[in-house]
């Protein structure tokens, strides 16, 4: 069996991790946190291995809530983003306190990835239909043709949005199955007829909720992250003082890969719906989504022994 790994984006979690943060709040019927679902769905895809990108003042918190778990199953890593973790040549600006983006994030973990692999956040539930595409994805024999192969999982508009409040969303422009740029569109909100995006003086327009959007989830490669560490020189070197809490982040990274004719990004279309806790009020929602999910039998009452 090839090797792939599950890289989960987790660094942006706070201090307080398994005590009230929102979007890693309880909701399982045994207390299960969004990411053991996306594990257990990684898993039964055929991943077999997981990265954890976090904190390094979180690690022990971090283990002993889900890593010793996990570690129990299957292959665990562990990579640490800081601000501190740059390339030879350059330091922290001083009055630098924002992180520096999922770009860098995902770049952490270049040495501990030597396999195909695929990112997601840490506190968004994707559904099972999406792990086994980008798994197939990355297991075949891609053209070599000087391109970057990657891939992108499509999540139809309609089936991302909350019931309590406005989404920001990328909605992909997509031509013959690959991806040719992302609208980063904000305030997106639910309506009866579907859904709009608002602006600032009140106008309003109206979007397809069949249309394609990204949610930062990622069919990867080890060649990638050569092409991912020279691009975040690159974006240090056009820092300047007023770009203070610029990131380097990853979907600006492959949409200039694109541009440039560098990388091919086929667009995995899958129609599960995503489940978040973007609001306080989104989350009974979901602990009712995962409750009738297990008596549904999609997962079992106890993910794991």
């Amino acid at each position: 069996m090839k090797k792939t790994a599950l890289v989960i984006m987790a660094a942006g979690i706070g201090s307080r991790f398994g005590k009230g943060i929102k979007q890693l709040a309880p909701v399982g019927p045994n207390g299960e946190i969004i990411m053991e679902y996306s594990i257990y769905d990684a898993l039964e895809a055929g991943f077999n291995k997981v990265v954890f990108i976090i904190r390094k003042d979180l690690e022990e918190e971090f283990r002993a809530v889900i890593g010793n778990k996990i570690e129990q199953i299957t292959e665990v890593e562990y990579a640490f983003q800081s601000l501190e973790d740059l390339p030879d040549g350059f330091e922290k600006p001083a009055d630098r306190t924002k992180p520096w983006g999922t770009g860098q994030a995902v770049l952490a973990a270049k040495n501990v990835l030597s396999e195909p692999f695929m990112v997601i956040n840490a506190d968004d539930y994707y559904g099972k239909e999406a792990y086994v595409k980008v798994h197939d994805y990355l297991v075949q024999k891609q053209p070599e043709d000087g391109l970057l192969h990657i891939c992108m999982a499509g999540f139809r508009l309609g089936n991302t949005l909350s019931d309590n409040g406005s989404v920001t969303r990328g909605v992909c422009h997509i031509e013959n199955g690959a991806l040719v740029g992302v609208t980063e569109t904000h305030d997106i909100y639910k309506t009866e007829n579907g859904a709009e995006s608002r602006s600032a003086d009140g106008t309003a327009e109206e979007l397809d909720v069949n249309s394609l959007v990204s949610m930062n989830m990622w069919g990867l490669t080890p060649a990638f992250m050569d092409v991912l560490e020279k691009g975040f020189v690159e974006f240090l070197q056009g820092l300047d003082a007023a770009d203070i809490k610029k990131e380097y982040l990853l979907p600006e990274m492959i949409d200039r890969l694109i541009k440039e004719g560098k990388a091919k990004v086929d667009v995995l279309d899958t129609k599960d719906t995503w489940f978040g806790v973007t609001y306080q009020e989104d989350k009974e929602v979901v602990i009712a989504a995962f409750d009738r999910l297990a008596k549904e039998g999609v997962y079992p009452e106890t993910l794991y022994k």
